[in-house]
């Protein structure tokens, strides 16, 4: 494997603590030394990062990439380029797909599908529950053994508490993790915006604050009692951050992501008959969009995901009730958080410790950092790069995102996984 340099950056890590210009030395997949240079080191690559910020690759603790099954909404193949294109290093793969990954073969599939693709860091999800039915415990130690990185229900609802206790108890008792999406779908009612001004003025279904917020705290119970380690995914609203704060403060062993357009766009930002704005949990109000950027900058929320999910044309058609929820989000993960940097929301170590140091320390992953040692995954953008959402730009199949035509800033230039080049940006002259 070649030996890589690169050169006049602006090295943020997170994780060590280290923000300076310097160079990163890259040998056999792995991080040799960051600022000093190892003694007779002879690359066969340089890359000029001047003007531009190298950082850990970035971890995305929610996505699907479709495929088996739902070839036509994306592919494996089509979903990696544009991970590496927005310098995401690692995927997690929701248990969802179809057939659902419920079993140590199918989880194989996944690393078969992964390998085909040439993007091997793509970690399966296992499901907590067969089919994702919600009634019966999986095989959740062989689906560990196989190589899922935790267990999870997608979006699907557990049968009862004592199920949810049981499944709790055996994650637990194998130090698994578990990964649990709050939502209470009886109150959910099937709906499809937040129950607000939005939802009542256009007479759409709607999902109360409160079908997450006491999901939530029935899990934070059960946490506490059956000593699980527990990752909320994709909090929406100001009274969930309030409760993993209190969690915290109690020791319970508990963490949480918010995805990157809660905290950007609220229900005002809907508009009527708009698909692209159909997103499970809903978009919320300004004061939850302010609450849960007050708790990525104090590190009650301590990752942001892209929560990606790629449709077809025909699912984000019809009334918007009737459409599939999900936005396509990889591409405009690091132009959006470098948004919230830009609106003083966070800081930018703040935001890259988000998308890389937190996720890995989540997942217990030797990565998320530039140590020298760990797998050679590295990020190169360049924060003042304005483009355009459009199609001449977006890698994904799914073009489902409310930004389409807007123009952003902020754009990766180089993406680097195990020392390996996955995305070099060609600019133009």
């Amino acid at each position: 494997m070649k030996k890589i340099r690169i050169d006049h950056g602006r090295i943020i890590d997170p994780a060590n603590d280290i923000d300076s210009k310097g160079a990163v030395y890259i040998a056999d997949g792995k991080i040799v030394s960051v600022i000093d240079e190892p003694s007779g080191f002879t690359p066969d690559i340089i890359i000029d990062a001047s003007d531009k910020i190298v950082c850990p690759g970035f971890i995305d603790l929610s996505t699907r990439l479709r495929d088996m099954g739902h070839s036509r909404k994306a592919t494996f193949k089509s979903e990696v380029l544009a991970a590496a294109s927005a310098g995401v290093t690692t995927l997690c793969l929701q248990p969802d797909t179809a057939p659902v990954i419920d079993t140590p073969a199918v989880a194989e599939l996944i690393r078969e599908l992964a390998q085909k693709a040439g993007y091997p860091q793509i970690y399966a999800i296992g499901a907590l529950t067969q089919k994702l039915d919600g009634t019966e415990l999986s095989s959740m130690l062989s689906l560990n053994q196989a190589g899922c990185i935790a267990v999870g229900n997608a979006n699907r609802p557990v049968k009862n508490l004592l199920i949810l206790r049981r499944a709790m108890e055996y994650a637990a008792s194998h130090d698994l993790l578990l990964m649990f999406r709050a939502n209470d779908f009886d109150l959910g009612n099937n709906g499809c915006a937040h129950e607000g001004v939005f939802a009542t003025r256009y007479g759409l279904p709607s999902i109360p604050e409160a079908a997450e917020t006491i999901a939530l705290a029935q899990c934070l119970e059960l946490a506490e009692l059956t000593g699980c380690r527990v990752h909320f995914g994709q909090l929406s609203c100001k009274r969930s951050v309030i409760k993993i704060h209190q969690a915290k403060k109690y020791g319970l062993m508990v963490s949480a992501d918010v995805a990157i357009h809660q905290l950007h766009l609220t229900e005002n930002d809907m508009r009527p008959f708009d698909s692209a704005y159909h997103v499970l949990p809903p978009l919320r109000t300004k004061a939850d969009k302010q609450y849960l950027r007050q708790g990525l900058a104090e590190g009650t929320l301590n990752s942001i995901c892209s929560d990606h999910q790629p449709h077809d044309l025909d699912a984000k058609l019809g009334a918007f009730p009737e459409t599939e929820p999900g936005m396509s989000a990889l591409e405009t993960l690091l132009p959006l958080m470098l948004k919230l940097v830009a609106q003083h929301a966070i800081t930018l170590a703040q935001g890259i410790a988000c998308l890389s140091a937190n996720p890995a320390r989540v997942l217990r992953l030797n990565s998320g950092a530039l140590t020298p040692g760990f797998s050679a995954d590295a990020c190169i953008f360049d924060p003042e790069l304005n483009w355009q959402v459009n199609s001449e730009n977006w890698k994904s199949q799914g073009g489902n995102t409310p930004f389409w035509g807007q123009t952003l800033k902020g754009r990766v230039t180089h993406t680097l996984q195990a020392g390996k080049i996955i995305h070099w940006l060609i600019e133009r002259g």
